[in-house]
């Protein structure tokens, strides 16, 4: 069976995070994706963060899967002429260049689409059209020009960044569905186009609850659903919630048995209006269903930080796996805070390809995160990253060039 992107051809001008995110996810769903490297250096990746000398960090071998590494000068006239055949046989471009280096090497829209009229040419950008859109942009730039900063963390500290790559891999992922939805919209019309995915936007999409928030903050001055509520206070903007829910049903972080030595023996507790009677049985607390200050969900909001207390002096009792199974039993809403080293070693998400692990002509094997979307036609089979430049001559020979030419080619420099 084949995989739902066979025959699409990426050219990869991408590097560091954002970029390579969105076609390794392609290269999943079994796009060819050529990624073009600068000879001898390579993607800024494979030496940043290195666990092993002169070995491709797991920054890059984690990003990179299932894509084929090619190495052109592109400021050398030949290898210029390489890039034009690539563009030409290619179906996809897709860069996070800083602004205008696109088009600095010689690649404007309307070249690109004079050498190949089909050609969609997707980036990603720090912002979109405005004031800031030539100004470079990283993870956590995006996360405070897109809000998720401004309302992370809790009230009495200040702004925090999360540690989910919501800015680089979260404008990945958006690139993705925009590159996929323009391949299709070719089939009807024969006609490239352009993508754009700005990482402010991206972040602004995941944080859109608060946008919501902001808009009821202003018409009512005060949202029930925050800890801040009875007795603090609302400013003009929508504030840091700590670990508030953010929706209807409050829910909070407690600790479990074993947190004084356990950063992460904590469990998340949602109080979930229709088994409310069930939580008040669990934690010992019956008289709470019927009780006029607790029975009702309008009634429960004044003394949430109150009910969460009460509900962590069970939760204290148990680990947090304990918890969670007697929890479940009653379809209350939990989940448990699962480490890294927890996540690491479950065998569920080995089970599904959620974590693989991968073997390295040069690391040796590692575990990396599989593929998040699961396709029952088009299953995923992680491999490896490539070694720079490895597939160079490989590429060159699908475009046509002879071992002859390939060979004044890199005597050229070129590639």
């Amino acid at each position: 069976m084949g995989k739902a992107l066979d025959g699409v051809r990426i050219l990869d001008f991408t590097h560091v995070q954002s970029g390579p995110t969105c076609t390794q996810l392609l290269a999943w769903f079994g796009a060819d994706v050529i990624k073009v490297e600068r000879a001898g250096a390579g993607d800024i990746t494979r030496e940043q963060l290195r666990d092993i000398p002169d070995v491709d960090s797991l920054y890059f071998t984690m990003l990179n899967h299932n894509k084929r590494s090619v190495t052109i000068d592109t400021k050398n006239p030949e290898g210029k002429q390489v890039l034009e055949a690539l563009i030409q046989k290619c179906d996809v471009l897709v860069e996070n260049f800083a602004p205008g280096a696109l088009d600095r090497m010689g690649f404007t829209w309307e070249r690109i689409q004079e050498l190949n009229p089909r050609m969609i040419v997707a980036s990603v950008k720090g912002f979109g059209p405005g004031p800031y859109e030539d100004c470079k942009v990283y993870e956590n730039v995006a996360q405070c020009a897109g809000g998720a900063a401004s309302t992370t963390g809790f009230d009495d500290g200040p702004p925090v960044v999360t540690g989910a790559q919501i800015g680089d891999s979260g404008t990945g992922l958006h690139l993705a569905l925009g590159i996929v939805t323009a391949l299709y919209q070719r089939t009807q019309t024969g006609r490239g186009q352009r993508v754009l995915a700005a990482m402010q936007d991206g972040v602004l999409n995941l944080c859109r609850v608060k946008l919501r928030d902001q808009q009821r903050l202003e018409r009512t001055g005060v949202m029930k659903e925050y800890p801040q509520y009875p007795n603090g206070k609302f400013g003009e903007a929508v504030p840091r919630a700590g670990n508030a829910s953010g929706g209807g049903q409050p829910g909070w972080i407690l600790k479990c048995k074993g947190w004084e030595t356990d950063p992460n023996a904590y469990i998340y507790f949602i109080t979930q209006a229709p088994v409310w009677a069930k939580i008040c049985n669990v934690i010992g607390k019956e008289e709470w269903a019927t009780d006029p200050d607790y029975a009702t969900p309008a009634a429960r909001l004044p003394r949430l930080k109150d009910i969460f207390a009460e509900i962590e002096r069970w939760t204290m009792t148990k680990n947090k796996f304990e918890a969670m199974q007697i929890l479940n039993k009653y379809d209350i809403p939990c989940g448990p805070i699962l480490s890294m080293k927890e996540i690491a070693e479950e065998p569920s998400l080995r089970k599904t390809g959620t974590i693989v692990e991968v073997d390295h002509p040069m690391r040796g094997k590692y575990l990396t995160v599989g593929n998040p979307i699961k396709l029952s036609d088009s299953p995923t089979e992680v491999k490896r990253s490539p070694l720079l430049g490895e597939h160079t001559d490989e590429v060159m020979a699908e475009l046509g060039y002879s071992p002859e030419q390939i060979s004044a080619l890199r005597t050229a420099g070129a590639i």
